[in-house]
């Protein structure tokens, strides 16, 4: 019984990491492709910010073009047991060419 509950709570943390690193992959690889197209107007880039994540199994949540620069924010939804305790899982970041 003790070792069917400590397999099921390992079980349950590996599919909310899992979703974690995965929303995290999708939101840098969002921004770089974003800031990729950050000349072609704040439009474009986040177009490009949509379709990336969406690729990666994540939904683009947000979205700020701020000169050079876009930030992201994407979630991605947990799956399995652990959706039950944590729903989903939202990561942000940020890429360009800066000054």
């Amino acid at each position: 019984m003790v070792v069917t509950a400590a397999f099921l709570a390992v079980a349950l943390l590996a599919s909310g990491v899992s979703a974690r690193r995965q929303a995290a992959a999708a939101a840098d690889l969002a921004a770089i492709a974003a800031a990729a197209r950050v000349y072609e107007g704040p439009a474009a880039a986040c177009a490009t910010a949509e379709s990336v994540a969406t690729a990666n199994n994540a939904s683009l949540r947000d979205c700020v073009v701020d000169g050079h620069e876009v930030e992201v924010q994407v979630r991605v939804s947990v799956t399995g047991g652990a959706a039950a305790w944590v729903s989903h899982q939202d990561r942000r970041a940020r890429a360009g060419a800066g000054h």
